[in-house]
């Protein structure tokens, strides 16, 4: 007789501003000290990023305290994807929100990716990582909601796949806090933006994309995610209407008269 499968091993943290929970469906050996590293990972990088704490190397360097040669070698390259992210998006994803050095847009999604990297390490190939909105799965399928930006408690959509990367951009959590970096305002035509990367693209660019595309506005973003291969979008406007591109029906079908697929003249 074969032995049942191991229950799932979840794990929930709190670190950078929010909680960071982790469900490994095939947990072994490795599988608990491969969760220590990477939460002390995740602590190793609020103490380098966090824009709240006066001694991270991201306030230091903001305040010119300090040089990126002597930073922490994971800024300069965090700032190189930043920059990499801003040409990429034709200036609407900036490490400079509001004028101040802050590459959370990039950070978060990579420290998702950094805790399936450790999974991955220690024997894992099926997890699901979420923090701060963002949801990274590795193997599946596995079934994301969307929160509703407007609706409190309900989901605007739940995609579902296998390899998912999954980036929320929107008001629910922090109100109007994405800079059109053009303007200096807050953005505010989106209630959120959800994007939905294929593995190759990766969760902190499908995160930092979130940002640029909600940044945008409708009459951008969209017709800019259409351009982009290996993502799909799904928008809630603020009168709670939705906005999808035209192949987010791999992971979500449509749900109602209330969706619109962008165009094909527009994509």
């Amino acid at each position: 007789m074969s032995a049942a499968p191991a229950e799932p091993v979840r794990h929930a943290e709190h670190v950078m501003g929010t909680v960071f929970s982790v469900t490994v469906r095939d947990p072994g050996p490795g599988t608990g000290p491969a969760l220590e590293r990477a939460m002390a990972r995740l602590h190793e990088i609020d103490a380098v990023f966090s824009t709240y704490r006066e001694d991270s190397d991201i306030s230091r360097l903001d305040r010119g305290d300090t040089t990126v040669e002597d930073c922490h070698p994971d800024v300069a390259e965090v700032l190189a994807r930043c920059r990499e992210t801003a040409a990429q998006t034709d200036g609407w994803f900036t490490e400079r929100p509001a004028g101040r050095l802050d590459p959370s847009g990039w950070v978060k999604g990579w420290a998702v990716e950094e805790v399936g990297r450790i999974l991955r390490a220690g024997g894992s190939r099926e997890h699901c990582v979420s923090g701060g909105g963002d949801v990274l799965t590795e193997g599946g399928p596995w079934r994301v909601g969307v929160a509703h930006p407007l609706v409190p408690g309900a989901l605007a959509g739940v995609v579902t796949g296998t390899g998912l990367a999954v980036a929320t951009s929107g008001t629910a959590e922090r109100g109007a806090h994405v800079m059109d970096p053009f303007t200096g305002r807050p953005a505010t035509a989106f209630s959120s933006v959800t994007l939905v990367g294929a593995p190759e693209v990766g969760l902190a660019r499908t995160d930092a994309w979130a940002t640029a595309v909600f940044a945008m506005g409708p009459e951008r973003g969209p017709a800019w995610v259409e351009r982009q291969p290996g993502v799909e979008a799904l928008a809630v406007l603020p009168d709670g209407s939705r906005l999808r591109t035209g192949g987010l029906s791999r992971y979500l079908p449509p749900v109602g008269p209330a969706d619109w697929t962008l165009p094909a003249a527009a994509r």
